[in-house]
């Protein structure tokens, strides 16, 4: 019988993600990536192994814990090599691996994405910087990230992601989906801007 190459790449993230509240991102993106995708032709194996897989290189473990180099630290281009192994490992098709990879390679916000399941990926993983998910994902790595020593900090970077992500949607069904999650975003930074006394630190 096969290996359920499904079955997996969820037990190795979930082995792998750490801290822990990192793991909770890879099965809320497929989720999206199932919605996004609906009544689309795409591969949603190739989807299935890009989500579950694209942020790798970020869990502790697999990414370099001095600051120096972390401020440097490609984890995209880790993650792409890690991936092969892991999913021939995985019973995954060897055909399918390139478009997992290419997948992954363009799944950031600045990125161009080039194939129907990057482009789902990609608005996907733009939903979850946004709303409450994207709120709690931001904040939650105050003081424990070295981009974010202070709550000022994470406001900043949840300002630009209001401003920047939601032009960057490619899909008309990731826009609607999008719209009460920047509705969201932008009620919470209303709310930090009228209670925060000019006193936010």
């Amino acid at each position: 019988m096969p290996r359920n190459f499904r079955t997996h790449l969820q037990e190795f993230i979930r082995n792998e993600a750490k801290p822990i509240d990192k793991y909770g991102h890879q099965p809320r993106l497929y989720a999206l990536t199932r919605k996004i995708g609906e009544g689309l032709q795409y591969d949603d194996d190739v989807v299935f192994a890009a989500a579950w897989l694209h942020d790798l290189g970020v869990f502790i473990g697999h990414r370099p814990e001095d600051p120096a180099q972390l401020a440097k630290w490609d984890h995209v281009r880790y993650t792409s090599e890690r991936a092969p192994e892991i999913l021939n490992d995985a019973g995954f098709p060897s055909e399918k691996t390139p478009h997992v990879l290419a997948a992954i390679c363009e799944h950031q916000p600045h990125d161009e994405p080039t194939s129907i399941e990057a482009i789902i990926l990609r608005d996907a993983d733009i939903l979850e910087q946004l709303g409450g998910i994207g709120i709690m994902r931001t904040v939650c790595k105050v003081g424990r990230d070295t981009r974010y020593a202070t709550f000022t900090d994470a406001v900043k970077t949840l300002r630009k992601n209001l401003q920047t992500l939601p032009e960057k949607i490619r899909l008309q069904t990731t826009k609607r989906l999008g719209e009460p999650r920047i509705a969201a975003l932008r009620n919470f930074l209303d709310a930090v801007e009228s209670e925060s006394a000019g006193a936010l630190f």
